[in-house]
């Protein structure tokens, strides 16, 4: 496919058609979990960040890897353990020796890469946790005195299981919140279990065709950061962030400046997705979750009760009147 160029941005129906075209594929390769993957493609036309949090073998590594395809973009995996250092993510200077004697030269870590997954990532060291941050706010790696600039697009999917606590790290406050989006995989129904056990075992893999590239995912973007809001649905939505600093026994601390940013971002692609180029309340109020989960804080109130941070988002949603 011939990279897409800025011609296509006055002719955003064929846009939709195409990015709608590469949801399809990621479906292929993925047994449900359809959710998942809108959110996710939702952040990809976004440039946000996702954590993924779930079990063990539900697919998460493999709904990356597909992306990549889909979109044509280089993929690296991280694994993350409490041995891993910040120079295994970001890479490091090494001497190489030639006929003027020894210089340094900059050798690339698996952060350098279109998409980056970033395996359980609770499992390193706050030092090495904190690799990533400049990676993925500045889209920038600074190693000694010298920055140097990642290829765009890039994002970064990091996965942590939520029943494993022994030998983990928890994020802090700082680098959950500048992931776009928390989202909960869940364990598949029956009937897509099945699915997924038929695709794996002795059958053969789906073939995952290329639907878009780098320039063509950056067209789509320019794209979407152009769709509307409404003043009415704008005030709404910031009514919702601001709800999680009023007074409220379960939130010991509410949402940053942050989610609102995020949930315009995510609001407007999700328009896209579903073929309108305006943003509705309803919009809001399913972009809600997955921006607002990571950065609620609990207190000690809502933990002894057993309440949830979709439990409260849900409260504040139904507090709102449209």
């Amino acid at each position: 496919m011939d990279i897409l160029d800025k011609s296509l941005l006055q002719n955003p129906g064929y846009m939709a058609q195409r990015v709608a075209a590469c949801e399809l594929e990621i479906q292929k390769g993925m047994i449900g979990q359809r959710e998942i993957i809108r959110q996710v493609m939702i952040a990809m036309l976004t440039g946000g960040n996702v954590l993924l949090e779930g079990m063990p073998g539900l697919g998460k590594t493999r709904l990356v890897s597909t992306i990549a395809k889909v979109f044509d973009l280089s993929f690296k995996r991280i694994q993350f353990t409490p041995d891993l250092m910040p120079s295994d993510v970001t890479g490091t200077n090494i001497i190489i020796k030639n006929e003027r004697g020894s210089v340094f030269s900059f050798e690339r870590g698996p952060v350098f890469a279109n998409l980056v997954l970033a395996d359980e990532i609770n499992r390193a060291t706050p030092k090495t946790q904190s690799a990533l941050l400049e990676a993925m706010q500045e889209h920038t790696v600074t190693v000694g005195n010298d920055s140097h600039v990642l290829a765009e697009p890039f994002l970064v999917l990091a996965t942590q299981n939520p029943i494993e606590n022994e030998g983990t790290y928890p994020l802090p406050e700082a680098q959950l919140d500048r992931f776009m989006f928390k989202i909960l995989v869940r364990f598949p129904s029956k009937e897509e279990l099945r699915g997924i056990v038929e695709l794996t075992e002795g059958m053969q893999s789906p073939d995952i065709q290329r639907q878009l590239d780098a320039q063509g995912l950056l067209s789509a973007r320019a794209l979407v950061s152009q769709i509307p809001i409404a003043d009415a649905v704008m005030d709404y939505l910031l009514e919702v962030v601001m709800a999680t600093h009023t007074p409220n026994t379960h939130i010991r601390e509410g949402a940053s400046p942050r989610a609102a940013q995020a949930m315009i971002r995510a609001a407007r692609a999700k328009a896209f997705l579903e073929g309108r180029f305006n943003v509705s309340f309803q919009d809001v109020k399913e972009m809600a979750y997955p921006v607002l989960r990571h950065r609620i804080l609990l207190s000690f109130d809502a933990i002894s009760e057993g309440v949830n941070e979709d439990q409260i988002i849900q409260r504040i949603l139904e507090d709102k009147k449209i």
